[in-house]
């Protein structure tokens, strides 16, 4: 086929990559703007943007699609189906129906479960013990089009946010080959969603890795886990933010002080209390200090017990 290709962050990078080494010929790849990032606000392109001009594919990002200019463009580019992957902007009606096979997204997660920006994450913190990658046919809503094909993820015990998304870009990349060749063919069925058992899940903000010690341990242990690498759990500790890379959950009969009261100090881990168990502090991230194991940190900083932290 010939693809229009719309994508922006990492997620999407691998299904370009497979779309490109299946033999579909991509006539063009539409990203959102550069952005200045760092301290020295140097220009940075969007992932999908470098991988494009590694194949020498044409590349178009338009401020807004949405803009007659960018819908009039589109509609000159020769293709039979334009394909969606985390692309950050609405698409309207005129360039969703535009082509032969409308627009098909990869989203990450068992549709019509978890609509919306970062459903990898609000799997892992919510406790799924399964996740997955659906094709769809786009429509005007959030994530509401036809089902197209769906493939199946496990949650390892330990997944966090990070390796979740690697394997669900991975799996999303190998399916949406497999939803065109399908569609070619005439062999996919379209399914209705219906409504979603989910709450939406929203974009991620930093704020919400803030560690409320109130909730409970295993609550708290999966907040940090969804969190990692972006945009991370943290708490606060002497003024200073202590982001919180791994923890592990200790027996639910640990309820000896005040909800993140450090109740010990152990050769390789800050056992904290929350409002229903404990943690054990594995990994974290001192501000201004590089990330390390809890064990490494303890050597060269001081930390007593009965402190408390949030």
């Amino acid at each position: 086929m010939k693809i229009i290709f719309m994508g922006t962050p990492d997620f999407a990078v691998g299904t370009l990559k497979a779309l490109k080494e299946a033999g579909h010929e991509i006539t063009l790849v539409v990203t959102q703007p550069d952005k200045p990032k760092g301290r020295g606000h140097a220009v940075q392109y969007p992932p999908v943007k470098e991988a494009a001009l590694s194949y020498d594919l044409p590349v178009y990002q338009p401020k807004r699609i949405r803009e007659e200019a960018s819908v009039q463009y589109l509609e000159e580019t020769e293709a039979d189906v334009i394909v969606v992957v985390a692309f950050g902007q609405l698409i309207p009606k005129r360039i969703l129906e535009m082509k032969t096979y409308g627009c098909i997204n990869v989203h990450g997660s068992l549709l019509p479960k978890y609509r919306g920006a970062a459903p990898i994450q609000w799997a892992v913190i919510d406790g799924e013990k399964e996740s997955g990658v659906t094709t769809m046919q786009m429509d005007e809503g959030l994530d509401t089009g036809d089902m197209l094909l769906k493939t199946v993820v496990p949650l390892e015990e330990k997944e966090t946010g990070g390796s979740l998304f690697d394997k669900l870009s991975q799996a999303g990349a190998a399916l949406c080959v497999e939803t065109l060749k399908g569609l070619e063919a005439g062999t996919i069925h379209p399914e209705k969603q219906g409504d979603s058992p989910t709450p939406y899940a929203s974009m991620l903000k930093k704020e919400l890795g803030f560690i409320d010690w109130t909730k409970d341990a295993r609550s708290i242990e999966r907040l940090i886990r969804g969190f990692n690498p972006w945009p991370s759990a943290y708490t606060r500790l002497n003024g200073k933010t202590l982001k919180i890379w791994s923890a592990e959950i200790l027996p639910q009969d640990a309820s000896k002080g005040r909800c993140g009261e450090i109740l010990e100090v152990t050769r390789d881990a800050l056992i904290v209390q929350t409002g229903d168990g404990a943690l054990s502090i594995r990994e974290l991230q001192l501000e201004g200090k590089k990330r390390m194991e809890t064990g490494a940190f303890l050597r060269g900083f001081s930390v007593d017990a009965g402190a408390v932290l949030g």
